[in-house]
């Protein structure tokens, strides 16, 4: 999407009906075309007269909200997040049969969840405890450990220090016409179809900002929302867990 003011809503990385059976074509329709586009036609609203924010990048504007105008604050947030969460979830995705294996965020989830069953357990749980409608996050914290985070509504982990590895809409609007109000159902939908590729790209890039900023500061949000680099020692795969997203460790 653009770098700046003005945003746009940029097309999905794949059709509509590529993530069926498991994310139903009208609900990417609506979930994309309706709801993210609102969010970027109202936070263009708000920086429009806002010329002092206009050449800053979507996470900038969003990573540091105190440092944001009073009075246009909280609709940056809401906005501004709303936009930024919803690229992150739809690039975070791809068709089942297409998914590819995650070769340096494997072994990590394995080193810091101890197993994949657990990782997905610990995954389901948190993105079942947001009340009402949230996110839930695997991010990487700035000591450059795994965890999974949950944040309300469009709120942001950047905000609180995080780099995001890959992140799970829980508004009902992501799921309800094909799962009603079942999250759990909707939960084991989504690890069908995490695009672990990227998951992957995204957490090379946190380790690599985490090692060339440890002296002086956190890890810092990616202003492309996905990009590479960093290798660690593959870890053998648990022989017993078939779950979703089993296939995490398989490379292509």
């Amino acid at each position: 999407m653009n770098e700046h003011y003005p945003f746009v809503n940029p097309p999905l990385p794949y059709a509509y009906d590529a993530l069926e059976p498991y994310i139903d074509t009208q609900t990417m329709y609506l979930h994309h075309d309706r709801h993210l586009q609102r969010y970027v036609v109202e936070l263009n609203t708000i920086l429009r007269d806002q010329p002092e924010l206009q050449n800053l990048s979507l996470p900038e504007l969003i990573s540091d909200p105190e440092s944001l105008p009073e009075d246009v604050r909280q609709g940056i947030i809401n906005y501004g997040g709303g936009v930024y969460n919803h690229i992150l979830y739809f690039n975070g995705m791809t068709n089942s049969q297409t998914r590819a294996g995650a070769e340096a965020l494997y072994p990590a989830i394995v080193r810091d969840f101890g197993s994949l069953e657990e990782f997905f357990n610990q995954y389901k749980r948190k993105a079942l405890s947001v009340f009402g409608s949230g996110f839930a996050w695997l991010v990487l914290a700035p000591d450059g450990t795994l965890e999974i985070v949950t944040t309300r509504n469009q709120d942001t982990p950047i905000a609180d220090g995080f780099c995001v590895v890959t992140g799970m809409d829980v508004w009902e609007h992501a799921y309800y016409l094909k799962r009603f109000n079942d999250r759990a159902a909707y939960i084991e939908d989504w690890f069908h179809v995490v695009n672990w590729e990227v998951a992957d790209e995204l957490y090379k890039q946190c380790m690599n900002n985490i090692e060339n900023q440890r002296e002086t500061a956190p890890a810092q949000p990616s202003d492309t929302l996905g990009a590479p680099t960093a290798e660690q020692e593959p870890v053998p795969a648990p022989e017993t867990y078939t779950g979703p997203g089993s296939g995490l460790d398989e490379l292509p």
